[in-house]
């Protein structure tokens, strides 16, 4: 599993003209499944994200959570993160989990996430999302496991 997590100062999720999710304060976090990803995976990359010292303390450094600052999370799914475009101009995206176990993946790392208490919102698995965003810094981090 890989993610894009984006530290954001708000951020939203539209579908069809019409905001779908939104967050203010926290992270913006884009979520991709390769073939042999586990469910195991989404529980280790949750706890990993709302653990994920990246939040500024009182002396300006990066040294809080999103759970230390009761931050929100918005996660959008986007397989195109696994996209291969190491040849040729076009991506090949032969390393993608099938669209339906890929969901399945992405709803359970929402419900992971949730369990720690954290806001979530989300975009609509597998729609054309158009996503709007303030970066706070900015700070942007690929997360794998």
């Amino acid at each position: 599993m890989r993610a894009v997590i984006q530290r954001v100062k708000k951020a939203s999720v539209e579908v069809d003209n019409k905001i779908v999710g939104s967050v203010n304060k926290g992270l913006l976090v884009f979520l991709a499944c390769k073939k042999d990803d586990t469910v195991d995976m989404t529980k280790t990359l949750a706890e990993k994200i709302v653990n994920f010292r990246i939040f500024k303390d009182e002396n300006e450094k990066m040294n809080l959570s999103t759970l230390d600052v009761n931050a929100e999370i918005l996660v959008v799914s986007q397989f195109t993160l696994y996209a291969d475009t190491k040849k040729g101009r076009r991506p090949a995206f032969i390393n993608l989990m099938e669209p339906k176990k890929a969901n399945e993946m992405y709803e359970e790392f929402i419900k992971d996430i949730k369990g720690f208490n954290v806001k979530v919102q989300t975009g609509i698995f597998a729609a054309d999302m158009q996503v709007s965003l303030i970066n706070d810094g900015p700070v942007t981090f690929i997360i794998e496991v």
